[in-house]
């Protein structure tokens, strides 16, 4: 079973990881970038026992001998289903409350665990162990009659229960002879009763998740594999500023032992246009809209910064400058596989795709029809700006899409999301009627759609090649037919889906690339590759065995239906941050393309 075999509930504010114990085990607060309070799994290493552990909320059944969790249909909302050894049986349902109240989506930084006894008398005890400061420093402790408050250096929590306060403060087994709830979120007093207060709550958000999986427009087939994924992708999505974080998690090693542990806590541009495009295709818009409101943001701030000519990759969800790279020495690392990092030095790097990005997402502003924040000109105008910056920068050398540290060269992939910005332009131009703008754009993008073409094909090998004048391959070639930079019948593409084929496939998962980084040669396979795979397959006719190697990659899910960023490709143990929106966005996209219609299946 894979150490990553979690779930994860959340609201859009808050997030947490449940394991397979029932425990909580990651969380981060106020918010996603924030402080994990709860950091076990970033803190276990070989041996630990539990009276060791810190960083943990668990409710412990006592004498457990088995444990059953499912998400309550089309939700969030994750059930627990325990039995001991006597027989008695007991569940746990977590969720992070999210429901509209007062015409406004109520989504605090809260988690709530709701303890139901169904069968006997089953005892419990509870774990609650919050560290602040990565791990490193436990916090003060004080009481109250129902509850506990946890005060840490720079802000304190509070658990309200209605469970007694002083076996949870004393961690002494109780038996659970009625429900029970645990409030756990910001130092606030819970100004209502505790069981109706939790139950309301749970109702509440039982039905909101389940009124936003009805808005969607789903494939006929894979169904319960695609809501899965865009409820998770909804839950990467901070909803306060309209960002996508690419993990809810850091350092999860992309391998064991290879120190490649990054922090994935913020919105990458190149992953939330991804991430946007895919809930478009199942009808999101109004995540849509909030995205382009943080990108639009985003864009005013480059406007503001006279000497800022590079767009930086990422960006905090807040838009926060503080994203510097440091290790958090107080905790071992996942496995005891350290360093945990803090940050994230990419943001340093020049990656041109995100000029790209930045346009391919707006465009939705300019063309449709839904939205109600539509595009306008001084938005254009700032969109024609970062154009201008992806033709200086088109065939420029760049840190590439897998974000190389140490190594820069002219990328096939930056180059064409250059491209792709000024073909999107033209569209935009023509949507709003500025043809001598249109004129422009597509004078330019033809200019570099021909300079590409010349250095990034490869005569010799038949292919295009991952760099300009090269022969090496890496598996974002497989999107120039998804990008429009080239017919999906174009022999030229035809060959290079064969050649990634053959050199990068590792059993049913694609490699990166195959050759030597910053950090030697890959370990394991990179998800989202083999989705790019099957839908290349598709797209130059072989459906079939696109349609089987889909199969296959499904069946690496974790048992709630999600992915991390990265797989073994020989035994399929999931490795890298989780859970990954990257992984979550191919499933989508190859299910949709993939599927029957409605029309051919009903």
């Amino acid at each position: 079973m894979s150490s990553l075999d979690l779930a994860v509930i959340g609201n859009c504010t808050i997030s947490a990881l449940v394991d397979r114990r029932a425990q909580l085990v990651w969380s981060c607060f106020p918010r996603f970038d924030g402080d994990p309070v709860f950091s076990a799994l970033l803190d276990s290493p070989e041996g630990q026992t539990d009276a060791e552990q810190k960083g943990i909320f668990a409710i412990d059944m006592v004498g457990m001998v088995s444990c059953e969790q499912t998400y309550l249909e089309n939700t969030a909302v994750l059930v627990s289903r325990m039995t001991d050894s006597f027989g008695n049986i007991l569940e746990t349902t977590d969720f992070a409350p999210r429901f509209k109240h007062y015409d406004r989506t109520f989504r605090p930084p809260m988690l709530i665990r709701r303890v139901y006894p169904v069968k006997g008398r089953p005892r419990i005890r509870v774990r609650l162990r919050p560290h602040y400061d990565w791990g490193g420093c436990p916090p003060n402790l004080t009481r109250g009659s129902n509850h506990l408050r946890f005060v840490g250096p720079a802000y304190s929590l509070r658990l309200t229960t209605d469970a007694s306060v002083s076996y949870v403060q004393d961690e002494r087994p109780f038996v659970v002879d009625r429900p029970l709830s645990f409030f756990f979120g910001e130092d606030e007093p819970l100004r209502s009763e505790t069981d109706s207060t939790a139950r309301a709550f749970l109702d509440s958000t039982v039905d909101f998740w389940r009124d936003w999986v009805r808005s969607l427009s789903i494939p006929f087939d894979w169904q319960e594999a695609v809501i899965r994924a865009a409820i998770t992708l909804k839950l990467c999505n901070y909803e306060e500023t309209g960002a996508i974080v690419a993990a809810l998690t850091t350092s999860v090693p992309e391998a064991p032992h290879t120190k490649r542990n990054w922090d994935y806590r913020y919105c990458w541009l190149r992953d939330a246009y991804f991430v946007i495009q895919a809930l478009n295709r199942l009808g999101t818009t109004k995540t849509m809209e909030e995205y382009l409101t943080y990108i639009t943001n985003i864009v005013d701030d480059m406007e503001a910064i006279p000497d800022q000519k590079d767009m930086p990759p990422l960006f905090s969800i807040t838009r926060s400058p503080d994203l510097e790279e440091r290790e958090a020495t107080a905790l071992a690392g996942y496995r005891g596989m350290g360093p945990v990092r803090v940050g994230n030095a990419a943001y340093t790097q020049i990656q041109n795709d995100a000029y790209g990005s930045v346009v391919l997402a707006s465009v939705h502003a300019f063309l449709d029809k839904r939205l109600i924040r539509t595009g306008n000109r001084a938005l254009f105008s700032h969109l024609e700006k970062l154009g201008h910056r992806a033709i200086e920068v088109f065939d420029q050398p760049d840190a590439g899409p897998w974000e190389l540290r140490t190594k820069a060269a002219v990328h096939t992939f930056p180059s064409v999301m250059c491209w792709a910005a000024c073909d999107r332009l033209v569209k935009i131009a023509e949507a709003m009627g500025r043809e001598d703008r249109a004129a422009f754009w597509r004078e330019n993008a033809d200019h570099m759609h021909r300079v590409i073409n010349e250095r990034a094909y490869n005569p010799e090998t038949g292919t295009f090649a991952s760099s300009f004048d090269g022969a090496d391959l890496d598996a974002t070639l497989l999107l120039l037919a998804e990008l429009d930079f080239v017919k999906p019948d174009d022999p030229r593409f035809i060959a290079t889906v064969e050649a990634v084929g053959a050199k990068l496939r590792r059993g049913d998962l694609l490699l990166r690339y195959d050759v030597e980084d910053d950090f030697g040669l890959m370990h394991t396979a990179f998800m989202i590759c083999g989705f790019w795979y099957v839908d290349a397959l598709n797209v130059i006719g072989r459906k079939d065995e696109a349609k089987e190697l889909f199969e296959h990659i499904l069946s690496l899910r974790n048992s709630f239906g999600l992915f991390s960023e990265d797989a073994d490709y020989t035994t399929g143990e999931l490795w890298g941050n989780f859970p990954q929106t990257y992984s979550m966005v191919g499933l989508i996209n190859s299910a949709v393309r993939l599927s029957r219609s409605w029309e051919e299946a009903v």
